[in-house]
Order: C-alpha cells, then sequence, then structure tokens
C-alpha cells in the first residue's frame, strides 16, 4: 500500500509539472519578462532537492552510473564547445549552452553567464534552447521506455526530469540528474572570470542539505518535498513562458542547430556510457 501511495503521488508531481510547463508555453506572450523569478525558483528548487539526496544514495548508483555520470556531462560540455566552434558562434553563446545541456539547463546558465564575456541576447538565446530541447527530451525518452538512470544523464532541467522519470525511478533519475549538478561547482570554478564566487551559494546549500538530510526527521521531509514540487512547477511554468515561438523563429539557425546537436550529443553519450560502464 505504501508502494502504491508513493508511485501515485509520483504520478501526480509529473502531471503538476507538465501541466506548469505547457500553460507557461501558452501564456507566455502575454506576460513579462519572468526571466528573474524564474532563475532564482530553479535554485531554491535545486538546493531542496539536496535534501532528497544523501552522500550514501549517491554512491548507491555505482561506480559505474557515477563513471557515466562524468563521461556524459565531460563529452557534452566540450562536444558543445567544439561544434559551436565549427558553426562558428560566439563563445559566450556556445559556453552557456555547453553549461545548461550538459549539467542542468537554465540554473547552469544562471551560474556560468557571469564567468563568460557574452551578450544578454546570448543569455536568453541559451535559456530559450534549453528549455526547447529540454522539454522535447522530457517528451520523448519516455516514449522509448527510457531508464531512470538513462532519463537522468540526458535531459537538460532538474524540474523535467522530475516529470519525465517513471514513477518507480523518479529517485534513481533524481539521484542521477543532482550527480550532474553537482560537477556544475568544477565547471564554474574552471571558467575562473570576474568577481563570482568559485561555487554558487545555491550549490553550496543543495550541498550542505544532501549531508544532512539524513538527520531530518521524516515528517520535515514529507513537507520539504511537497514544497519542493511546488516551487519546481512555478520555475517550469516560468521556463515555459521563455519558450516564444516567434522570438525562436528569430535565433540564428546555427544556435538552433547547436542546440539540436547538444541534445543528440547527451542523450547519445548517456545512452552508450550505460551501456559500455
Amino acid at each position: 500500500m505504501a508502494a502504491y501511495r508513493k508511485r501515485a503521488r509520483a504520478r501526480r508531481v509529473d502531471g503538476v509539472l507538465i501541466v506548469a510547463l505547457v500553460l507557461g508555453v501558452v501564456v507566455g506572450g502575454r506576460l513579462p519578462d519572468l526571466t528573474g523569478v524564474t532563475r532564482r525558483l530553479l535554485r531554491t528548487g535545486v538546493v531542496l532537492l539536496g535534501l532528497q539526496l544523501s552522500v550514501a544514495r549517491l554512491l548507491g548508483l555505482g561506480p559505474g552510473v557515477l563513471l557515466a555520470v562524468l563521461v556524459t556531462v565531460s563529452v557534452t560540455f566540450f562536444g558543445t564547445l567544439w561544434l559551436g566552434r565549427l558553426l562558428r558562434l560566439p563563445r559566450g553563446l556556445c559556453v552557456l549552452v555547453a553549461s545548461g545541456f550538459s549539467i542542468c539547463g537554465a540554473s547552469a546558465i544562471a551560474a556560468v553567464e557571469g564567468r563568460v564575456d557574452r551578450e544578454d541576447e546570448h543569455v536568453a538565446t541559451s535559456v530559450a534552447l534549453v528549455t526547447l530541447y529540454g522539454t522535447l527530451a522530457m517528451v520523448a525518452l519516455p516514449l522509448v521506455n527510457a531508464s531512470p538512470q538513462w532519463i537522468g544523464l540526458s535531459v537538460h532541467e532538474v524540474a523535467q526530469v522530475a516529470a519525465a522519470a517513471p514513477a518507480g525511478g523518479l529517485a534513481t533519475a533524481m539521484a542521477v540528474k543532482l550527480g550532474r549538478v553537482a560537477l556544475l561547482a568544477p565547471i564554474v570554478a574552471g571558467l575562473g572570470g570576474r568577481g563570482a564566487p568559485p561555487v554558487p551559494a545555491f550549490l553550496l546549500g543543495f550541498l550542505v542539505l544532501m549531508l544532512v538530510s539524513p538527520l531530518v526527521p521524516a515528517v520535515v521531509l514529507d513537507v520539504a518535498t511537497t514544497a519542493t514540487t511546488v516551487v519546481l512547477a512555478a520555475a517550469l511554468f516560468g521556463l515555459g513562458t521563455s519558450v516564444r515561438p516567434m522570438a525562436l523563429l528569430r535565433t540564428s539557425p546555427g544556435a538552433l542547430l547547436l542546440g539540436l546537436l547538444s541534445t543528440l550529443l547527451v542523450c547519445g553519450t548517456g545512452y552508450l556510457s550505460l551501456r559500455v560502464v
């Protein structure tokens, strides 16, 4: 009975997140720019997700899956940079797309944007691309019965992973995805740049909550899980508003192609790494 209730709750979460995203897309053109609010919601959601993961659960994925996380993030990040150079796109845009597609979507873009020379248009374009292609991956992977591990390795946003994961595999998919999130710190630190701290505050919050999660009472964890769903749903709604078809049509074909190729790269690398390791 407890397992049934858990699966039913996971399905309700899936439905809420997907509906929130669709509503955002539908009404996006009628609302002001929600980028700043969405960014804060995404960061808050990542922090709260730390309570749903522990070091023991992360290590419980096994060395093979952890290696697959490292390989997928590395290949996608550096492969996207290489593809961007081939397409002769601005380096700032390429770094933003590489970070968002390889790690955790708009949250990664927000963490990296202060570390590279870029235009404001590059930030908006990369967020729109990661939302568009992440949504496509969120819909497509469940249709091919993707495993929770593959979904966690491939889908761009944390909230999109929560929406795409099968009811019985939500914890595994989120653990894999949050393993990717943990690699944001070395990426940000490696980029250097001006002024920003080497590790984003929201990522530190996530790591702290992950460390203390085994000590938190179950009732608090239940409340935190509900709060996380609400925050992620609001974030997905905000992301949905950034997907404006007319604006995407004005995006350069090279940027659209880079987003497509990066999505294929992360999905393909994730699949192959799970098969090989």
